[in-house]
C-alpha cells in the first residue's frame, strides 16, 4: 500500500533521532474520525517496517523489540499518512483501525477522546456496502440501486427544505440528518466518500 508522507518522503531523512535516544513519539489518529487512538514510540527500524508493510509498527520500550500493533489481536492500524512536526522529533500518523485500538477493548486509549461522528458513519456505510448484512436498511438501499438511492436523496432534500420554512428546529434537524445519511449512501454507491466531498470544499475554500 502507499503511505502519504507529509510534506514529502525527504522529511523522514531529517528526523531528530538523537533527542529521544533513538526513539520518536508517534501520535496515531483515526483517518476518518480524527479521534486520537494512541501514543507509541518508533525507532528508525520500526518506522522502516511501518513503511514496508503498511501497518503501524512501534518499538516496545518494555520488551525492547519491534511490535506491530494488532500482531496478536488482529486489530492492526493500516497507515494512511505520516506527518512530521516542525522540530522533526514527533510523528502524526493517520491510520484506519481494524478493530479496537486499546487493550481494554475501547476504540481509543484516551477515554472520551473526541471524534468526527459523520466520518465514522461514512465508514460504517462503506462496511455495509461491502458486507450487505441482512436486515440492514443501508443494505436495502444499496440493493435497490443508484436510482432508488438518488430518489431518496431528492425526497429528503425536499422534506428538509419544507421543514426549514414550515416546521420547528427539531423537525428541520431531523430532516437534515436524514438527508446527510442518504447522501453518504449515494456517494458510496457511486464509489465516492465523504472525504472526496470534503476535498472539493477544501479546494474551493483555497
Amino acid at each position: 500500500m502507499s503511505i502519504d508522507v507529509r510534506p514529502s518522503p525527504q522529511a523522514l531523512e531529517t528526523l531528530d533521532w538523537d533527542k529521544g535516544d533513538g526513539l520518536l513519539p508517534a501520535v496515531v489518529q483515526d483517518a476518518d474520525t480524527l479521534q486520537v487512538l494512541m501514543l507509541g514510540y518508533v525507532s528508525a527500524e520500526s518506522l522502516a517496517a511501518t513503511l514496508a508493510i503498511g501497518h503501524m509498527t512501534f518499538f516496545s520500550r518494555s520488551k525492547q523489540r519491534l511490535w506491530t500493533k494488532g500482531e496478536q489481536s488482529g486489530n492492526v492500524l493500516a497507515v494512511q499518512s505520516i506527518s512530521v512536526d516542525c522540530d522533526a522529533d514527533t510523528l502524526l500518523v493517520l491510520a484506519r483501525p481494524a478493530g479496537p485500538t486499546c487493550h481494554t477493548g475501547a476504540e481509543s486509549c484516551f477515554d472520551g477522546a473526541p471524534k468526527d461522528f459523520l466520518g465514522g458513519l461514512d465508514q460504517l456505510v462503506a462496511v455495509r456496502e461491502t458486507l450487505r448484512p441482512s436486515g440492514s436498511y443501508t443494505t436495502s438501499l444499496f440493493e435497490g440501486g443508484i436510482r432508488r438511492i438518488a430518489q431518496k436523496v431528492g425526497e429528503e432534500g425536499v422534506e428538509t427544505a419544507l421543514a426549514a420554512v414550515a416546521q420547528d428546529d427539531e423537525a428541520l434537524l431531523g430532516e437534515a440528518s436524514d438527508l446527510l445519511y442518504h447522501l453518504l449512501v449515494l456517494l458510496r454507491a457511486r464509489g465516492l466518500s465523504l472525504q472526496d466531498a470534503r476535498d472539493v470544499l477544501e479546494k474551493r475554500h483555497r
